[in-house]
């Protein structure tokens, strides 16, 4: 009997074990604090807990009944429930049965609804279907009066138009024959029509009527042949012209042309090939010519031609188009005759005159063709032109401006330019050779003047002077630019800048580097002997003041010329047309500008380094083994720093405007100076520990002095260019610390080689060999110390370097450890 209620239990439990997801669900339904709640329930666990000591079991009578009670109340929930179960199925059914016949229902309320609205829309559309007739019939009705209204007013209109025809009442036609047109423009989609199509070949027939007539009536009043009438039917000619302009565009054409070839049959006759008055030297007379004719024309018939029709412009425009074809005949005949003066001052008139069309007319009546070649030598902005020979540049009207906006702001629009000046552009040879000779002429003037004058005078307030040739050259470059781009924007500006080149390159080789002056082999240098006097101011550089002013000239002249001539080549660019700008190329002239500016420099490098050089000699030619103490700085050091204060002040003042090139002048003394100065270092041999001391106190003087080269002398104390600053201690560091090598103990060698590699980071075996040298070691000692070198290059300079300055100190003898806490002493006291 246990063993089946225990089955029993077990069968319960199995199925009473639910999915970790149903028992959180039910967890989350029937939140729950009960331990007989929970899933992992524990019946030992949970009588634990009701009975934890045995003191306890005292009341488990109570908690018995306490349980009990619980599982009664819990029998009748379930049965409850149960018997709540029991009638759901039944109802279920039953409010399904409900919804069904619910939905019948509304399907059948909705099928009434949708046959209700078929019946009203076909009722609506039986009631519309009259409302639509009557609409038509109201828009035929309306469209067949319109017609009719506009057939009634052509048949009335071609028979009055054919009736002034005939009048020649030109007045009233142009108004009714541009409305008979507009009114036969409806009938255009009746034309099948055997009435309407009769009607527009009537129209047609009195149109070609009308140009036919007044065709006739304009050579009745302007002959082709004889002198003009000037008592013509002006008024009868004028509605002629109104009429005109509705007929067919040939028939206005046709009138302009033989109007405007008739008014300049005067002008071919005057200015014939063979007349005197046709050469250029004459040719103000065909612009006056033409000024008048523009006078005479707006007195006589200026009121019978329509404003629109722009006579007075196309007047002008028939006349440059055939004045361009007459004078580029005759230059061709006469091509030998032709001159400088006279082609130029032949230009200018015709660019004067071209501004005053640009300014009277807006242009409106050249063809794309003539406007498009006039666009493109247009004058642009550019510094180099100052003073505009022609009138018309700043006379431009706002109209006239707007018109076409060119590529380059600022510039007036002049659709007139080039339209005569064109035919000038094949001759335009002959001012390139003018440019030429002129150009030739004027460098050898300035080499000559220079040559008279002599340089400059030093004048070392005012900074380095620009050599006035060079300001003479570029002015006359800015008067050949201007002309030139009046003349031509094409090949004639290749041409020209071409010269241009030439004559730059002359200018940088004749004027700038054939000027510098020549450093002389033979110069009077220092004396051991003087040097160790101090006998200072015994030697004089080797330029002059004079000369050295000159050099800062040719530079500061040179770095104008390099600035002014990109300025010249962006100007040029902007002249010349777009598909010319690649050719346009002044680099080469501004290198060559760089070469003079780079030469002077180095010119002025080399006669302070020359300068220098016997100090330095002398320093390697002392008997350095035999310096007791030390003192202050040496004689030689006194003459470098005598030659640096007499030469970078003036340097410095002629090139106050070029400060960059005068830090290049810094820069380069230095890495001149400063490796002679180590080479001659090297030659200063045997050196006393004592002679050592004296030198690094030396070489700290010279670096003070270079790294205050910039502004020595100066009352206005600049802080040096970084670029300066850390060439100068790189370069006198290496000889402080040359010095120093020197200055330690050969003892122990290991020790020495080691300290050598980390202060100098050589790995060279000709410097240790100096060095050795330079301490006086015997050529035993340095065999060894040079094997020992050899061996210790591979391995790095590693261990703190503090452990290696230790062992190079701890060998020290007293003595010779007092000494350079004394020259550390004396160092801090100068500084």
């Amino acid at each position: 009997m246990e063993d089946d209620e225990l089955d029993l239990a077990d069968e319960l439990e199995a199925a009473l074990h639910l999915a970790p997801e149903v028992q959180l669900a039910i967890e989350q339904v029937f939140p729950s604090q009960d331990p007989l709640d929970r899933a992992d329930f524990n019946a030992v666990e949970y009588i634990n807990t009701l009975f934890p000591t045995e003191q306890s079991l005292a009341n488990i009578d109570d908690v018995v009944n306490k349980i009990k009670l619980k599982i009664r109340r819990l029998d009748d929930n379930i049965r409850t429930v149960v018997r709540g179960q029991t009638n759901v199925g039944q109802d279920g059914r039953e409010a399904l049965e409900e919804a069904q016949k619910a939905i019948q229902q509304l399907f059948g309320k909705i099928k009434d609804i949708k046959d209700k609205a078929e019946k009203s829309e076909q009722m609506v559309k039986e009631i519309t279907r009259d409302i639509k007739q009557l609409d038509h019939a109201k828009r035929h009705l309306t469209t067949s009066i319109t017609t009719l209204n506009h057939l009634h007013m052509l048949a009335g209109g071609v028979d009055s138009l054919e009736a002034m025809t005939r009048r020649r009442q030109y007045g009233e036609v142009a108004n009714l024959l541009q409305g008979v047109v507009n009114v036969l423009e409806h009938f255009n989609k009746y034309m099948g029509i055997p009435q309407i199509r009769q009607l527009s070949e009537r129209v047609k027939a009195a149109q070609n009527e009308l140009g036919q007539q007044i065709l006739a009536d304009f050579e009745e009043a302007f002959p082709s042949q004889g002198t003009k009438r000037a008592g013509g039917p002006s008024n009868v000619l004028r509605d002629a012209c109104l009429v005109a302009n509705v007929l067919d565009p040939r028939i206005k054409q046709e009138i302009i042309k033989k109007f405007i070839k008739q008014h300049l049959s005067e002008y071919l006759v005057l200015f014939q090939e063979n007349q005197d008055v046709a050469w250029l030297d004459k040719i103000d007379r065909r612009y006056a010519w033409i000024k008048r004719q523009f006078v005479d024309y707006e007195e006589k018939y200026g009121r019978m031609f329509p404003p629109e029709w722009c006579m007075t412009e196309r007047i002008a425009v028939d006349f440059c188009h055939i004045t361009r074809t007459e004078l580029a005949k005759i230059m061709r005949t006469r091509a030998r005759e032709i001159e400088v003066k006279l082609l130029l001052f032949a230009i200018q008139r015709t660019t004067n005159f071209e501004g005053f069309l640009a300014k009277r007319f807006s242009g409106c009546t050249l063809s794309d063709t003539v406007v498009k070649k006039a666009e493109s030598p247009l004058a642009s902005t550019n510094p180099f032109l100052e003073d505009d020979t022609s009138p018309e540049a700043d006379d431009v009207t706002p109209e006239k401006a707007d018109i076409d906006k060119p590529k380059k702001p600022k510039v007036p629009d002049n659709p007139f330019h080039g339209i005569i000046s064109k035919c000038f552009e094949p001759h335009l040879y002959v001012y390139i050779e003018s440019q030429d000779k002129n150009l030739s002429e004027l460098i050898d003037r300035f080499v000559g003047d220079f040559k008279a004058q002599g340089p400059p005078k030093p004048n070392v307030d005012e900074g380095g002077a620009v050599l006035p040739s060079c300001a003479d050259l570029f002015v006359y470059y800015k008067k050949c630019m201007v002309q030139c781009s009046q003349l031509s924007t094409g090949e004639p500006m290749i041409a020209l800048t071409t010269i241009f080149q030439k004559y730059l390159r002359e200018y940088a080789w004749k004027i700038l580097s054939g000027n510098l002056p020549k450093t002389s082999s033979g110069g009077g240098g220092l004396t051991i002997t003087s040097l160790l006097k101090e006998k200072e101011g015994s030697e004089v550089a080797k330029f002059t003041l004079e000369e050295l002013c000159l050099i800062c000239s040719i530079l500061s002249t040179a770095e104008y010329c390099l600035a002014t001539t990109q300025q010249l080549e962006e100007k040029l660019k902007e002249k010349v047309d777009t598909s010319l700008v690649e050719r346009i190329n002044l680099m080469g002239e501004m290198d060559t500008f760089s070469i003079v500016i780079s030469n002077s420099i180095q010119l002025l490098v080399q006669d302070l380094d020359a300068a220098c050089d016997p100090a330095l000699t002398a320093m390697s030619k002392m008997q350095w083994q035999n310096v007791e103490h030390v003192g202050d700085q040496s004689p030689y050091v006194t003459s470098v720093i005598l030659h640096i204060k007499q030469n970078v002040p003036i340097i410095r003042d002629n090139l106050a405007s070029t400060r960059k090139y005068f830090t290049q002048f810094c820069i380069k003394f230095a890495n001149s100076f400063i490796p002679k100065f180590i080479n001659h270092l090297f030659k200063c041999k045997p050196i006393s520990m004592v002679g050592a001391e004296q030198l690094l106190l030396d070489t700290h003087s010279l670096k003070m002095v270079l790294l205050d080269l910039p502004s020595i002398g100066s009352q206005v104390v600049r802080k040096a260019p970084a670029s300066y600053t850390k060439i100068v201690v790189k370069g006198m560091t290496r000889a402080e610390m040359i010095l120093k090598v020197v200055m330690a103990p050969h003892e122990p060698a290991v020790v020495f080689v080691d300290n050598y590699i980390k202060l100098l980071a050589d790995c060279s075996t000709d410097t240790f060999q100096k060095i050795l040298d330079m301490k006086g070691l015997k050529r035993s000692e340095q065999s060894a110390m040079l094997e020992l070198f050899r061996q210790r290059l591979p391995a790095p300079p590693s261990g703190p370097e503090s452990t290696s300055f230790v062992s190079l100190t701890a060998p020290t003898p007293e003595q010779e450890s007092s000494r350079i806490r004394k020259l550390e002493k004396l160092i801090k006291k100068r500084l």
